[in-house]
């Protein structure tokens, strides 16, 4: 008896103390286990005398039955202050302000892209697309560059197949767009383009590209030169001042690039232009003939010009980025500054 009084109090002890449901099975297995303490000493009932043998039992399942409604009420207990503490977090103040989500906002290349658009629209052109896999003709033969033409090597092509390719330029959309037939032609072409480059800061195998290119009777290098001066004024200031300089294109001829004066130093020189003053920003020229005739427009009657422009380079010049590979990171620490 004095045994069973020691056990009964040492089991009501650990429990009252146990402070955790993991550590109640703990006090469970100790006390009532198949190698728990009343186990044991229910082993020891083959010395008492028969007659003592009822009455044995009969305390020790008393002892059992206290130890159990202890355990079933600390459980019950512990359980009720888990889920007080669980409905206590949960408690929602609706009189405090809500979270401010985070909001996403647009990449400084679209920011570009759409003010390039906004300029070119105001002067009565369209915005076009076209598909990133082209075929062979309609990326280099069409516009005047022939298997055998160096262009073609340096333009470092992924070739799907023999005459599939990823387009390496816009200019394919200015072919699709002339063999419609609907003339005059005011579109400009922005669009993602594939080369094999080596990614560094400022090359990279994927890239963005924005075409632009007029078609209409008596359109000359003057109509493209106060063209592209005015966006230059709109897209860099007012105080900008263009330059162009002899240049090839297979595709155009006469071809020129386009300078702008640098608009950090207003041309006077400095790191930003590499101390020259001026900025090369884009290719230039009158539509070639050939080009014109392979898209059955009569080249006697029609003239055009076309351009085309790096989104990203107008992207880094605009914000005074240096790596362009600063645009394609996802570093929130960076795209969140614009």
């Amino acid at each position: 008896m004095e045994k069973l009084e020691q056990i009964k109090a040492e089991a009501l002890k650990q429990i009252k103390e146990s402070g955790a449901l993991d550590k109640l099975n703990d006090v469970r297995v100790n006390f009532l286990g198949k190698k728990g303490e009343l186990t044991t000493i229910m082993k020891s009932m083959k010395d008492l005398a028969p007659e003592e043998r009822p009455k044995f039992g009969q305390m020790v399942n008393t002892v059992r039955e206290e130890i159990e409604n202890a355990l079933e009420n600390a459980k019950k207990e512990m359980e009720r202050e888990v889920q007080e503490a669980k409905l206590k977090a949960e408690v929602i103040d609706v009189t405090l302000p809500a979270k401010k989500n985070s909001i996403g906002h647009r990449h400084p290349n679209y920011i570009a892209l759409e003010e390039v658009e906004r300029i070119f629209v105001g002067m009565g052109y369209e915005v076009v697309e076209g598909p990133e896999i082209e075929y062979d003709y309609y990326n280099f033969e069409a516009l005047n560059i022939p298997a055998d033409h160096p262009a073609k090597d340096e333009q470092d092509t992924f070739y799907i197949s023999g005459d599939i390719l990823l387009r390496t330029q816009t200019s394919p959309i200015q072919i699709h767009e002339m063999e419609k037939g609907h003339l005059p032609i005011r579109m400009l072409a922005p669009g993602r383009v594939f080369r094999a480059d080596e990614v560094d800061a400022t090359h990279s195998p994927c890239f963005h590209q924005i075409e632009g290119m007029v078609v209409d009777k008596n359109v000359t290098f003057s109509d493209l030169k106060g063209t592209l001066q005015e966006f230059a004024k709109e897209m860099f200031g007012e105080d900008t001042k263009v330059k162009f300089r002899p240049h090839h294109f297979p595709f155009t001829e006469p071809s020129a690039e386009m300078d702008v004066s640098c608009f950090k130093c207003g041309g006077k020189g400095c790191r930003f232009c590499k101390g020259e003053g001026w900025i090369e920003i884009l290719g230039c020229g009158m539509v070639h003939p050939d080009v014109l005739k392979r898209c059955n427009i009569d080249p006697n009657e029609y003239s055009g010009f076309a351009f085309g422009m790096g989104l990203e380079r107008i992207s880094l010049l605009k914000y005074e980025i240096d790596d362009m590979r600063l645009l394609y990171e996802n570093d929130i620490r960076f795209l969140k500054q614009f």
